[in-house]
C-alpha cells in the first residue's frame, strides 16, 4: 500500500447565512477554492485525475454533479473528472477516504477531495423526502436537533454547560482569528461582482458580541423545555474546501512537497434515533488500525454540529481534561458548518493546528445523520 500524502488544505473563509457568500453559486464558490489551491502551489490543473466533492443538498444549483461542475466552471480541462458524494455531514471527509483510497491502492495519482455547501441558497433539507414506513417501524426518526436534546438527557449536559462550550467556541474562533491561525488555510474569495474585484477573505461567523448571559436568554429551539438552541447549536452558513491528495511518486514528479499523510479511517454505524453519539467509536476503530491511542494524539477536531455532541464525545474518549486539544480553534458553532464543506475544512484546520504545535499526529471525526460517524488520523511528514 502506498501513502496517501496530503499536499495542501485549503478553505474559504466562511459566510453567515444570507451573508457574504450568500451572492455566488456553490459551483463557482467550489471553484474559486480549487483554483486557489492549484495556483498557490503552481500545479497545472491537468494533473488532476478526479475530484471528489462533497455536497448534502443535491438539488438545484448544486445538482447535476456538482463535483464535474465546479472544476469545468473553474476552467479546468475537460479531461479533470469530478464526483458528487453524500454522507450526509461527513460528506467531504468520505471524499478524504475515497481519495486516499484510491490512491493508497495505486488507482490513481493526484486526487482533490472537496467539499461546498451554499445553505442561503440551497436550503438544508431541500433534497429529502419523506423516509420509507420499512424504516419508520425500526427506528422513532427525529429531526436532528431532537437526537442533540436526547444525548443532553442521556449523558446529563446541562444547559448552562452547552452554553459555556458554545461561548467558549467563538471565544478560541475570535483569537484564532486575531492571531493569524487561519490565515495558512483561508484563501481569498471574489463577491458580488468579480469584476470589480472585491474579495471576502475573513470568517463572518464567529460572534464578538455574544456572551453567556446573552446565550442564556435564547429560547429552546427543537422543545419546549429544552437545553438545545440556536447558540449551542452549528451554524448554518455557507462555505467551501479543498485538499491535494497525492501519491509519493506524484509529488516527486510534480515538485510537490507534502504535509502530512492520512494514517487510517473509522466508520460506526449507531442507533438512528439517538443518531449523533457515534463518534467515540469511529475514532476508536480509526485509532486501532493505526495501532495508536488517545496519547498518541496531539490535536483533535471534532465537528461541532450541537454543544452535546461534542460534549458526549469528548466524555465517552476520555479527554474531558484535555479540553484544550480538542477544537482549539472554534468549530462548527462559532464557525459554522457548511454541511458538505465541513470535513475538508475541519482537516485544513487540523493540519495546519499540528504545524503550529508541532504535534505528529491529528485526529479528525464528524457524527453523521441517520446514525453513523467517521474519523481520520493524519500524520505530519
Amino acid at each position: 500500500m502506498r501513502d496517501a500524502l496530503i499536499v495542501d488544505a485549503v478553505r474559504s473563509p466562511i459566510g453567515k447565512r444570507n451573508g457574504s457568500l450568500s451572492k455566488i453559486r456553490a459551483d463557482d464558490l467550489a471553484g474559486q477554492v480549487l483554483n486557489r489551491l492549484v495556483s498557490r502551489l503552481d500545479l497545472d490543473p491537468a494533473e488532476i485525475e478526479d475530484v471528489q466533492m462533497g455536497c448534502v443538498s443535491q438539488v438545484g444549483e448544486q445538482g447535476w454533479n456538482i463535483g464535474r461542475m465546479a472544476p469545468l466552471v473553474a476552467g479546468w480541462p475537460e479531461s479533470v473528472c469530478g464526483t458528487t458524494v453524500d454522507r450526509q455531514c461527513g460528506s467531504s471527509m468520505q471524499c478524504n477516504f475515497n481519495a486516499a483510497a484510491a490512491v493508497s491502492s495505486g488507482q490513481l495519482d493526484v486526487v482533490v477531495s472537496a467539499g461546498v455547501e451554499s445553505m442561503s441558497r440551497v436550503p438544508m433539507g431541500s433534497s429529502g423526502g419523506d423516509v420509507s414506513e420499512k424504516l419508520t417501524e425500526r427506528w422513532e426518526i427525529v429531526p436532528q436537533g431532537i437526537s442533540a436534546e436526547l444525548i443532553a438527557e442521556r449523558w446529563g449536559l446541562s444547559r448552562e454547560e452547552l452554553d459555556a462550550f458554545s461561548y467558549e467556541s467563538h471565544r478560541r474562533a475570535l483569537a484564532a482569528i486575531d492571531e493569524g491561525r487561519f490565515d495558512n488555510e483561508v484563501v481569498s474569495i471574489e463577491v458580488f461582482n468579480p469584476r470589480v474585484g472585491m474579495l471576502f477573505e475573513v470568517d463572518e461567523t464567529p460572534r464578538a458580541d455574544t456572551s453567556l448571559e446573552a446565550l442564556a436568554e435564547l429560547n429552546p429551539a427543537f422543545v419546549e423545555d429544552g437545553v438545545v438552541t440556536a447558540g449551542n447549536s452549528s451554524q448554518i452558513c455557507d462555505g467551501a474546501a479543498a485538499v491535494l491528495i497525492a501519491s509519493e511518486a506524484a509529488c516527486s514528479r510534480l515538485g510537490l512537497q507534502p504535509r502530512a499523510r492520512f494514517v487510517s479511517f473509522g466508520l460506526a454505524g449507531v442507533d438512528p434515533h439517538l443518531m449523533l453519539h457515534g463518534n467515540p467509536q469511529a475514532c476508536e476503530r480509526a485509532l486501532a488500525r493505526a495501532g495508536l491511542g488517545w496519547d498518541d494524539i496531539a490535536v483533535v477536531e471534532v465537528n461541532e454540529a450541537f454543544a452535546s455532541v461534542a460534549l458526549q464525545f469528548m466524555r465517552d474518549s476520555g479527554l474531558e481534561e484535555r479540553v484544550g486539544d480538542v477544537n482549539p480553534n472554534g468549530g462548527g458553532i462559532s464557525l459554522g458548518h457548511p454541511l458538505g464543506a465541513t470535513g475538508a475544512r475541519i482537516t485544513a484546520t487540523l493540519l495546519n493546528e499540528l504545524e503550529r504545535r508541532d504535534g505528529r499526529y491529528g485526529l479528525a471525526t464528524m457524527c453523521i445523520g441517520f446514525g453513523q460517524a467517521l474519523a481520520a488520523v493524519i500524520e505530519r511528514v
